[in-house]
């Protein structure tokens, strides 16, 4: 299948921030992160959030203005790391179901083919994979495979990232750096 390939490495991303996010301990949810604006918590909860949206906009065909602001704000609640697992658990499934990667998704820039969804997803988080362990000391490298699919999917729309507000101008990697800082500047990040 043309989609495992997508699919495994939205796996891979999906099961390297649960590992940072199952070492936070107690006293590193207020703590800083790359992402100026947020603390661990913040996060954490953008990317609970993210994957809570899946199963909507994916298996339901729901949109955006549908949900409403149902899924906004803090969510995480008093156990943040189970709310974490059961909101990845259930994305995973509704992008693992039959026929799923070939649907068209409603998104806040509009009609999305769901592979597309799914790539995008996949480098969001393998990319706050680093920030989570940056903010929590945890080993920040992310696989080669997951580097190499988020600088291909993210490389043709980094200059509207920028655009959009939510993300830092990209920044000059120091020479000789490796593919992982590479992606890192391309997103406004020094590693």
């Amino acid at each position: 299948m043309a989609d495992q390939p997508l699919l495994a490495r939205y796996a891979e991303a999906l099961e390297l921030f649960t590992e940072r996010v199952h070492t936070i301990t107690p006293d590193q949810w207020d703590a800083p992160t790359p992402c100026t604006e947020w603390t661990v918590r913040d996060l954490v909860n953008h990317l609970a959030v993210e994957q809570m949206w899946v199963p909507p906009l994916v298996r339901e065909g729901s949109s955006l203005a549908e949900q409403g602001d149902a899924l906004e704000g803090d969510l995480l609640g008093d156990d943040p790391v189970a709310t974490w697992d059961a909101a990845a658990a259930a994305a995973r499934e509704a992008f693992r179901e039959p026929g799923a990667l070939g649907r068209t998704v409603d998104l806040s820039f509009g009609e999305t083919p769901a592979a597309h969804y799914c790539a995008q997803m996949t480098a969001d988080a393998a990319v706050h994979a680093w920030d989570l362990s940056r903010a929590i000391g945890a080993d920040e490298r992310i696989p080669k495979p997951l580097v190499d699919f988020s600088v291909r999917e993210v490389a043709p729309y980094a200059v509207d990232l920028e655009e959009s507000g939510l993300f830092a101008a990209p920044v000059e990697p120091p020479p000789g750096a490796d593919a992982q800082t590479k992606l890192l500047a391309l997103l406004g990040r020094e590693a």
